[in-house]
């Protein structure tokens, strides 16, 4: 007897919803993050392009890369060019505009495109070098930890600047 149903957890649920909804919640703690800002008096500028250590990235950067990696996943999985985006960022209100970009990239990718490609293996451009993957490699060992660093830098970027989050805020405002 064959199973006409697809697998509850498979690469597509795996990932595009997955990709989303970080989406989701790094734009909720942004709003959150600006909101703090204009109710301090704080220029938006000092949380944009703060970072926990001399060495890491800005909080303007980790979204921005957290957006290229999620909206490079699918487009790596299925073989597709992915668009790329130019990281000129400099003001909450961009950074919205390109998680709404990078959420739309996402949502042309359906579960026919994903699923049943978990095998298919290609390389990515990184250090100079080209690093080989499996699509499934490349999304549960690459770009979900990934992904969910930078989103958790963002948040912790913000959290270390007094913005007042919780965990029910990493979450997009609901669990």
């Amino acid at each position: 007897m064959t199973d006409i149903h697809p697998p509850i957890l498979s690469l597509y649920t795996a990932t595009v919803p997955i990709l989303d909804r970080q989406m989701v919640n790094l734009e909720h703690i942004l709003k959150l993050g600006e909101a703090n800002a204009a109710e301090r008096k704080i220029e938006p500028e000092i949380f944009l392009k703060a970072r926990l250590a001399p060495d890491m990235a800005t909080l303007m950067r980790q979204v921005q890369i957290a957006c290229s990696m999620a909206k490079n996943c699918p487009h790596r999985v299925v073989g597709t060019k992915p668009p790329v985006y130019e990281d000129r960022e400099e003001s909450f209100a961009e950074l919205y505009a390109l998680i709404a970009k990078t959420r739309a990239e996402l949502a042309k990718f359906k579960r026919q495109d994903i699923d049943g490609k978990e095998a298919r293996e290609f390389s990515v451009p990184m250090a100079g070098q080209q690093m080989a993957f499996t699509a499934m490699r490349y999304a549960s060992g690459f770009v979900l930890p990934n992904v969910f660093f930078h989103v958790t830098t963002a948040y912790n970027i913000l959290r270390h600047q007094g913005v007042p989050l919780g965990k029910r805020d990493f979450f997009g405002g609901a669990l």
